[in-house]
């Protein structure tokens, strides 16, 4: 396989793990992913990408994150800017339990999407007959330690 990668990023363990063929392109996305604390946009993945000297062309690293959400390794959120950021789920979770119930938070001063990862809301709520929730959001507002020059905790 010549695209293939030697195992020793854990975005190829994480692609190994789940029973998927390693790239190039897709173990540079999720190490990008793995490797911060905030959800990035496309455009922001694309410049960290070409930071680390990974040249990503716009179709295939749409590709590869569209790819990571449907596999369960990354889940994608939308802002109040409306763009979708991409983070990637617990790289020492299960596969069967790499799911994307937690709340996130997004910074008013920065911008940044964080996931809380420890935060795991429960919802109560009752549907009418014949209806049936797939996926729930809950996003909390505010500032972050950068932002606010606090120590996050």
């Amino acid at each position: 396989m010549s695209d293939a990668l030697p195992l020793s990023t854990d975005a190829s363990r994480m692609l190994v793990a789940a029973g998927e063929r390693v790239t190039a392109a897709r173990a540079q996305v999720l190490d990008l992913l793995i490797a911060t604390p905030t959800a990035l946009t496309h455009q922001e993945i694309a410049q960290a990408a070409r930071a680390a000297g990974a040249e990503l062309d716009r179709v295939t690293l749409y590709r590869v994150l569209d790819w990571l959400v449907e596999k369960g390794l990354a889940h994608k959120i939308a802002a109040d800017d409306r763009v979708w950021r991409f983070n990637a789920l617990a790289a020492d979770a299960p596969a069967a339990d790499r799911m994307h119930e937690h709340a996130h938070f997004q910074c008013r001063q920065c911008g940044r999407l964080y996931c809380l990862d420890e935060l795991h809301p429960l919802f109560a709520f009752s549907l009418p007959q014949g209806f049936r929730c797939d996926h729930a959001d809950l996003t909390l507002h505010g500032a972050c330690a950068a932002c606010t020059g606090e120590p996050a905790r």
